[in-house]
């Protein structure tokens, strides 16, 4: 490549044989030979620029482009941006004829004479410079000088933009533009004041989009959710977990959702016990029973009994609240116990079994009597048997499991003999078996 970029004028030699100025030459030899880089056109009669991008090949190597200029060209980056001059005027070899139609300038160049003194010429303000029309002029002391914008740096005669990119000057991205630059950041963040630097932009702050809790990160954000919710699938709006659905385990009878939460809740005759236990309310002791005077108020599980004080039957008479007695006096009552006692009770619904539930007991015993126990009645469907512990006791066992609500009412015999006295006589328990309508 022809070195530079400074615009080489087509220079014509002319030869004339008189210095007289005054007067017109009488002999002109013209030589039609142009400098490096410009060829002689017969035509304009003048020398012509010749465009190397076109006449030799692969004039750049590379990745570099071929950029044409007066008397040259250039290789330069394919990203580079340069500014075209104009034709430059025509180039008019000064002949003879011109220089005796000039008048003499005794002043040195880039004066001109005032008076008795040289002044200097603005080429400027004449527009008689050769500035590029991207450059600027700046007169100086008898010449002018050409300047480049800002952005732009002069490559010879031309322009070429400044990739400010390539320093870096931006902290996440850089834009290059024709004579500057601008930077840009990342989503989530904000230029800063010196028009940088890139700092995080607080979203929570600014009205994120998150339904319930924000947490503010470098660059974005977070959505979180209140205990009870999950974040949906947007990533910004909670929606209530209904917990109910995970487990049947998390409320001893039932679970009710709500926004955020769950609750138990207990059936009629229950009282939630904590957060999930249902407990049995005793309306016996609470006082929420509606049995009358001539009653009594027997609490069961879910509920209650309003049970008769007089409960004997003929031929049983009344000897105390719970206790009835058949005389023996009274002939049918030879093949009845001689007392029955009543007693009640309450157990829950599906009762693990074997399951002990009631304990008999003998409140007198004759002395060298034997006593056995059984069910005397009650127990149609064998859901029950006896298993004595020893001579004066027993216990109720529950055979079968069971399901409320239930009643059942067992008559438990305690019968005594005593062989050497030919004794022989028996008592009997009236246990009422209540069974609840739940497992608890």
């Amino acid at each position: 490549m022809r070195p530079g970029c400074v615009l080489v004028f087509c220079m014509c030699i002319s030869v004339f044989l008189r210095r007289a100025i005054s007067q017109p030459p009488t002999e002109t030899d013209t030589y039609t030979e142009c400098t490096d880089g410009y060829h002689w056109d017969p035509q304009t009669q003048h020398c012509k620029d010749i465009n190397e991008c076109e006449t030799i090949p692969e004039a750049c190597k590379g990745e570099m482009k071929c950029f044409n200029h007066y008397g040259g060209y250039l290789c330069l980056p394919r990203s580079a941006s340069v500014i075209p001059a104009p034709d430059p005027p025509n180039q008019v070899h000064p002949s003879l004829e011109n220089m005796a139609s000039e008048s003499f300038n005794l002043c040195p160049s880039g004066f001109e004479p005032q008076g008795d003194s040289c002044v200097d010429v603005d080429e400027c303000e004449r527009d008689s410079h050769d500035c590029q029309p991207s450059q600027q002029c700046f007169n100086t002391e008898g010449s002018f000088s050409c300047q480049c914008p800002d952005g732009y740096r002069k490559v010879g005669t031309e322009c070429i933009d400044i990739d400010e990119c390539r320093y870096r000057y931006c902290q996440h991205r850089c834009v290059n533009v024709p004579g500057s630059f601008s930077c840009q950041c990342e989503p989530g963040f904000q230029l800063a004041g010196n028009n940088r630097s890139c700092i995080d932009v607080d979203e929570c702050g600014m009205g994120a989009p998150c339904s319930q809790r924000c947490y503010n990160t470098y660059g974005t954000f977070l959505c979180r959710c209140e205990q009870g919710y999950e974040l949906g699938p947007d990533g910004f709006a909670c929606n209530d977990i209904d917990e109910c659905s995970y487990s049947s385990y998390l409320c001893q009878y039932q679970c009710v959702n709500e926004h955020g939460k769950f609750s138990c809740v207990c059936p009629d005759g229950y009282q939630l016990l904590g957060t999930r236990l249902c407990q049995d309310i005793n309306e016996c002791e609470t006082g929420a029973h509606q049995c009358s005077d001539g009653q009594t108020c027997v609490n069961i599980h879910g509920g209650h009994k309003c049970v008769d004080t007089k409960s004997c039957q003929e031929p049983y008479v009344q000897v105390s609240e719970n206790r009835c007695m058949c005389p023996v006096t009274k002939p049918s009552c030879r093949d009845m116990p001689y007392s029955i006692v009543h007693r009640y009770m309450s157990i829950t619904s599906e009762r693990s079994v074997p399951s002990d539930i009631f304990q008999i007991q003998a409140t007198s015993v004759y002395p060298g009597a034997y006593n056995t126990f059984r069910i005397r009645s009650g127990d149609d469907n064998g859901d029950f048997y006896i298993r004595q512990i020893n001579n004066i006791s027993a216990m109720l066992v529950l055979a079968r499991a069971v399901n409320g609500p239930r009643e059942y009412v067992l008559d438990l015999e305690m019968v005594s003999v005593n062989p050497l006295m030919s004794y022989h006589t028996s008592s009997a328990l009236r246990l009422t078996i209540y069974v609840g309508p739940y497992a608890f």
